[in-house]
């Protein structure tokens, strides 16, 4: 009897090993979806505004005063 437990403890480890990669390999294969036009051209633009925001902002590069 004790040696059917270190039996199933030493098989126990590279089956549950084998089960936890192919559920990662299942879970890789899916895609997220892809966005549409629209929203990529808005998103776009909001990046395009958010840069012209943050450009403004930083102070010009002058002589350092000490």
């Amino acid at each position: 009897m004790p040696d059917l437990i270190y039996l199933l403890a030493v098989l126990v480890c590279p089956i549950t090993m084998g089960a936890m990669m192919l559920m990662m390999m299942r879970g890789s294969q899916r895609r997220p979806s892809q966005a549409s036009p629209d929203e990529v051209a808005r998103l776009r633009a909001e990046v395009d505004e958010l840069r012209a925001h943050a450009g403004a902002e930083q102070p010009q590069a002058g002589p350092v005063q000490r």
